[in-house]
């Protein structure tokens, strides 16, 4: 039977076809003969508790930049008759992405809402992945200029990063001798209300930073994410370069450690980030890497993804 999806994402008129997974995921729906329709978070409202959005129905989609999707004009759709709510919109993780989170748990137990709007409130990237500790690199969240300078002071080579940032925005470099330490910690207290993370540096993310994504807790493939030769950063978007990888006996571990637990909170489409040993992030807003994993001979993860709803559903 037809499944009627609902896909809170960005502009899908913006997205790019080759790259973009949400599309890839809405395209193999399509191809299964799901019908969907799509909204950003603003289109949302709750009413009498009730949840609805303003959504347009999508007629045709297609691998064709520019002319990749026909919808319908908008309508309000009423979230309670649809079988899944796939959340996919980009961070900022901010109030306005944590109430759409708030509202559309308003539709559990009887909508299955995937990634579960409640953990995806609960488990921003960068916090989320300090509940294993011995699996990431050394980490230090806070507002406090001295504990960030101590924190310097012990690991000489360190990242600094906004804590809801993504996409590698904001991320920076600072070596034992970078006279910017100062001003760029200043510069971030006065952006941002929240706290920053700083990380130990590791070298051998020149080697590249591997994203592994997983269903259900389940390691489904991976590709490793090079960065450009005068780039801190690995993120695709940032000039980073794919690359074909195989999983290693410690990136299964890390999996097979943080797989329980994802499951149990329904995060159900994850992509993790893993540098040399260390777990960096738990992506669970709305992680990429599933085309070019594909693209590199890897698994169809859209498939698999759509698979298992099914079998959900079915249930």
């Amino acid at each position: 039977m037809p499944l009627k999806i609902a896909i809170q994402m960005d502009p899908i008129e913006s997205v790019n076809v080759n790259a973009d997974t949400t599309f890839d995921l809405a395209l193999e729906a399509i191809g299964r003969g799901h019908d969907i329709s799509v909204y950003g978070p603003a289109a949302l409202a709750l009413r009498s508790g009730r949840v609805g959005a303003r959504a347009r129905k999508v007629k045709s989609l297609r691998r064709e930049q520019g002319r990749h999707v026909e919808t319908e004009a908008p309508a309000l759709l009423d979230l309670h008759a649809v079988d899944i709510v796939l959340v996919r919109q980009d961070p900022p993780f901010n109030l306005a992405y944590i109430t759409a989170a708030q509202i559309l748990e308003r539709l559990q137990p009887g909508v299955l809402v995937v990634n579960d709007p409640r953990s995806i409130r609960d488990a921003p990237e960068k916090l989320f992945v300090t509940q294993f500790p011995d699996l990431t690199p050394p980490t230090l969240i806070t507002r406090d200029v001295a504990l960030i300078r101590e924190f310097r002071s012990e690991h000489r080579d360190i990242i600094l990063k906004p804590l809801y940032g993504n996409g590698g925005a904001g991320v920076f470099r600072l070596a034992a001798d970078d006279a910017n330490f100062n001003a760029l910690v200043e510069l971030f207290l006065q952006a941002f209300a929240e706290p920053v993370i700083a990380q130990k540096y590791l070298p051998e993310v020149r080697q590249g930073d591997k994203r592994i994504i997983l269903i259900d807790g389940e390691a489904v493939g991976a590709i490793n994410r090079i960065p450009a030769k005068d780039e801190t950063r690995s993120n695709l978007h940032a000039g980073g370069k794919a690359e074909a990888v195989e999983m290693t006996a410690r990136d299964q571990e890390i999996c097979d450690r943080i797989g329980p637990e994802l499951s149990r909170r329904g995060l159900v489409l994850v992509g993790i980030d893993v540098i040399g040993d260390y777990l960096t992030e738990i992506n669970v807003t709305s992680p990429t890497g599933v085309q070019e994993i594909r693209r590199f001979g890897g698994a169809d993860i859209s498939a698999l993804f759509w698979d298992w709803v099914e079998g959900r559903i079915d249930a």
